[in-house]
């Protein structure tokens, strides 16, 4: 009790502060960012593979990019065998993509990082809009282009939001065996609805129902802000061109489905994911796409903790109505305040 009493205080105080700084981000100039700690390998890490994460990099984001990386460096056994890959939209300009590495570099000044340049032409013309505006940013599907973006040299990549916390050593997920042929694993949800993500025209239609008729297992939903990602079979199973199937048909056929990137994914890869304990995604944190109410964590042991929906922390924190799991947030956030101190990780150290 002790110890969230003092996390509470740490993001009450960084709300206050974080209002009187400006701390938002999200257009004009961007705010800055003090130096994360240093976080060093250890004797046993000789030999450790290298674990390829994949984030996106952009304004709104960054504060919460930010606190995920420190998250997953604060956590990891071999924080120095972790090489980051961000994915920046190629519409920012010059000028603020060299603010955003500049950002970076504040932040993790030896963090092994690379910025790779995702080209929105190529899902210009495919994105309808969804429920939430975030949802429809070219930027949000840049996931599907990961095996066209990162070196063949990288074999597998976790990707990773940039509204999350990993508070575990993340090379236990990047270690998820995907068996003889899964190109894709994520916690699972079977317990959802998986009938409410798409609308009753995609039902009514035979042919697209069919999709799922010889699934290796029933399609259970997932969200694809969490995936451990075999970049080789992805290429060789052409899953990119089967994504885009259903972003064209969804633009130019029927209006199959209401939720951005997510439900082509679950029409790809819907009963052929390969599971993963559900500790590595508590997500739903931001409420649901329209409110974004609080929300309590799901029963079980916790390895993640995801802000997915409309309730972002960094901003709730900063309007003063953060929801209780936001305290957990505060203290990664790097954002340089007035008059605060810099060491609020010692909170949850």
């Amino acid at each position: 009790m002790r110890v969230l009493a003092v996390v509470l205080l740490a993001a009450a105080c960084a709300a206050a502060a974080s209002v009187a700084s400006g701390g938002g981000g999200g257009g004009g100039e961007l705010p800055e960012f003090r130096e994360a700690p240093a976080f060093r390998n250890g004797a046993s890490c000789a030999g450790a593979p290298t674990i390829h994460i994949a984030m996106t990099l952009d304004g709104t984001y960054l504060r919460g990019s930010l606190a995920g990386v420190l998250s997953v460096l604060r956590h990891a056994a071999c924080p120095e065998s972790i090489a980051f890959h961000f994915v920046a939209s190629s519409t920012s300009p010059a000028r603020r993509l060299a603010a955003l590495r500049r950002a970076l570099a504040a932040a993790f000044p030896t963090l092994p990082a690379t910025v790779h340049r995702f080209d929105a032409r190529l899902v210009r013309g495919k994105i309808s809009s969804s429920v939430r505006r975030a949802l429809d940013q070219p930027l949000n599907y840049a996931r599907i282009y990961l095996a066209d973006l990162l070196p063949r040299s990288v074999p597998r990549v976790l990707y990773l939001d940039s509204d999350l916390l990993v508070v575990d050593d993340v090379a236990r997920l990047w270690a998820t065996d995907l068996g003889p042929d899964a190109a894709l694993a994520a916690p699972e949800y079977c317990h959802a609805n998986f009938t409410s993500y798409f609308t009753d025209a995609f039902w009514r239609h035979p042919e697209y129902a069919a999709v799922f008729a010889n699934r290796t297992r029933a399609p259970c939903y997932f969200n694809t802000g969490v995936m451990v990602i075999d970049l080789d079979r992805w290429r060789a199973g052409g899953y990119t061109a089967k994504l885009e199937y259903w972003m064209e048909v969804q633009k130019q056929e029927a209006r199959i489905y209401e939720l951005g990137s997510l439900p082509p994914f679950l029409l790809v890869f819907a009963g052929e994911v390969k599971a993963v304990e559900h500790r590595w995604n508590q997500h739903g944190l931001g409420g649901d796409n329209v409110a974004g109410q609080c929300r309590e964590l799901h029963p079980g042991p916790v390895s993640l903790l995801h802000w997915s929906g409309k309730g972002k922390p960094w901003l709730r924190l900063d309007a003063g109505r953060p929801c209780p799991l936001d305290a957990l947030w505060a203290p990664y956030d790097l954002l340089r305040r007035r008059g605060a101190r810099d060491d609020l990780l010692a909170a949850v150290a």
